[in-house]
């Protein structure tokens, strides 16, 4: 608990509203980007770096943040994050070039660590019986904060210009910073948590860095070229480097032992897969929308059809406990898997109909729900829960590192199957098929890594108070919150 009772009023509303930042961030991000393009006069693919940034930043900052945030600091970690999202959101409306913009909307991505320290504030500023509803609220409101984010960002850009969308963000991040200096408790009395890896941190950083600009200028330079093959070098000597020394040290930014659980190993893997089907996906349905040569509609519209998305993958992480009762928790994530398979194949062979982008959206939002929804039960559920938060950290950059492939490689792909390194709406279908094969490939490994231990009835869906007390938990794990005490529910 903390030092001092939190206003009763306003704690729950201001956690609620900061969590919201992470939902305006993202939805700064894909529909966006033609417009960028077209203002800064750059390709599609340099202005693709605007959100792959942003996710990329999240992946490396998520872990030292829930680490610095669960100690004595949390306040002070939660308000400078919010400071670098609102200083991000200014430098962004300000850019008058690709570089700055980009460098904006990186600080901006340290946005996306903040929902596991809402969570762990709700934790441990209110009673029992109250914080796991706040929790459950919390973990769903990116979901329906994208479905609200983008249409409304959508349509500050198209009545006003880009720059009125990025200050929007930097209006509401300030604002959030102002609550979170209000409602937040200190943490101070609570012991250090403990050293910070920062090696591991900039090794993996670099090593990412590298391996998404050789994914996504490759196709430029040359796939032989000796910059491509170069900066490849780099990222496998840096990731390299980064998995020994995670293996090393102590405290780890990322423990890689814990892929010795079968469920840990399941989650990450499939995880990384299903988020850059998921990236890859978003980022092209909304540039086919606004295509002149596509659907030809405005960014506003294609902020609305991704409402379908936010509206089904709420939908359907409520009907979890309903499909694993039926199909056994084994299951679940290959079925959410097939579900994006499905949407992408819908589109793959449609796609010339306003429509058919709003059900391929909805598909996507079933099958992202499934599949995000069941994860941290799935690894809760199976790993000592003194390793608890370390595997759902781990779970958390993973995905992330998910979401910024898939956001570079949709580039790399277009212009690969495009005519003369051009994209045509050909490529944008091939690229489509590209996501059915990642779809079907996450399903078939989520399903073989899990297996089967010992004892185990895979045909057995947990109770509901279990499911509600492993989701919680798992949720709550990613900011390196302490677990519940007492009994475990059957």
């Amino acid at each position: 608990m903390s030092s001092a009772p939190p206003p009763a009023r306003a704690f729950v509303p201001g956690l609620l509203f900061i969590g919201m930042v992470v939902s305006i961030i993202s939805s700064l991000g894909a529909p966006l980007i033609p417009t960028l393009a077209r203002d800064l006069g750059a390709s599609l693919g340099s202005a693709q770096w605007s959100l792959t940034a942003t996710m990329l930043v999240g992946a490396v900052a998520s872990p030292v943040v829930g680490r610095l945030g669960d100690g004595p600091w949390r306040r002070e970690v939660l308000l400078l994050c919010l400071a670098c999202v609102t200083a991000g959101g200014v430098l962004a409306a300000l850019a008058g070039s690709l570089g700055v913009l980009v460098i904006g909307r990186a600080l901006q991505g340290m946005g996306l660590a903040l929902m596991p320290l809402t969570m762990a504030a709700a934790r441990d500023g209110l009673p029992a019986a109250r914080a796991p509803r706040v929790i459950a609220t919390l973990s769903v409101t990116t979901a329906v904060g994208v479905g609200l984010g983008y249409p409304l960002t959508g349509l500050i850009a198209e009545q006003l210009d880009v720059a009125a969308a990025f200050w929007f963000g930097a209006i509401t991040s300030g604002l959030a910073f102002l609550i979170a200096l209000a409602v937040v408790p200190s943490t101070r009395h609570r012991p250090s948590p403990g050293r910070t890896d920062v090696v591991g941190a900039a090794l993996v950083a670099v090593g990412l860095v590298a391996l998404l600009v050789a994914l996504e200028k490759g196709a430029d330079w040359g796939w032989a070229s000796g910059t491509t093959l170069g900066l490849a070098a780099v990222a496998v000597v840096f990731l390299a480097a980064w998995t020994a020394h995670e293996l090393r040290t102590d405290e780890p930014l990322v423990d890689l032992r814990l892929l010795r659980h079968r469920a840990v190993l399941t989650a990450n893997v499939t995880g990384l897969v299903v988020g850059t089907a998921m990236y890859l996906s978003i980022t092209l349905i909304t540039q086919v929308v606004q295509r002149p040569d596509g659907l030809d509609e405005s960014v506003f519209v294609a902020g609305l059809v991704l409402v379908p998305f936010s509206v089904t993958s709420f939908l359907s992480s409520r009907w979890l406990g309903r499909i694993q009762a039926r199909t056994g928790v084994r299951a679940t994530l290959p079925i959410g898997c097939a579900a994006l398979s499905l949407a992408a194949l819908f589109f793959a062979v449609t796609g010339d109909a306003l429509w058919q982008a709003a059900v391929t959206m909805a598909l996507f939002g079933i099958g992202v729900g499934l599949t995000f929804a069941a994860m941290p039960a799935f690894i809760v559920g199976a790993v000592p829960r003194e390793v608890t938060s370390s595997a759902m950290s781990f779970y958390q950059v993973t995905r992330y590192v998910g979401f910024s492939i898939g956001s570079g490689l949709a580039v790399t792909l277009l212009r690969a199957f495009g005519t003369d390194g051009r994209p045509d709406l050909g490529a944008y279908s091939d690229v489509f098929v590209v996501a059915v094969v990642l779809g079907l490939a996450a399903a078939v490994l989520a399903w073989v890594l899990a297996g089967r231990t010992p004892g185990d009835d895979a045909h057995r869906a947990p109770s509901a108070a279990l499911r509600e007390r492993e989701i919680e938990e798992g949720e709550v794990g990613a900011a390196g919150g302490a677990l519940l005490e007492g009994p475990v529910p059957r």
